[in-house]
């Protein structure tokens, strides 16, 4: 099965965001083979093969949408949809 969109996903504890995780286009079930830090709060995780599967956003409160849209720009993706960027904004 190949996942052709992307969408974000946040975990709440106690009603707070807790953690964020931004689903690059990818065959399921790919798993990540290596993870890189990608400034702050922000992690890519990589297929096998080098494609960045994923971004972990350890720190939902303080990530701003400009930064994703940077990492996403270096791994030459386009940047996050108004309607992408909204359980981010909202947490």
């Amino acid at each position: 099965m190949i996942m052709k969109d992307r969408y974000l996903e946040v975990t709440f504890r106690n009603g707070r965001p807790l953690a964020a995780y931004l689903y690059l286009p990818r065959v399921d079930p790919e798993k990540s083979m290596r993870t890189q830090k990608a400034g702050a709060g922000l992690l890519v995780d990589y297929a096998a093969d080098g494609r960045p599967i994923g971004i972990e956003i350890t720190d939902p409160l303080h990530t701003s949408v400009a930064a994703l849209n940077a990492v996403l720009q270096s791994l030459g993706q386009e940047a996050l949809r108004p309607d992408e960027a909204a359980p981010l904004q909202a947490a």
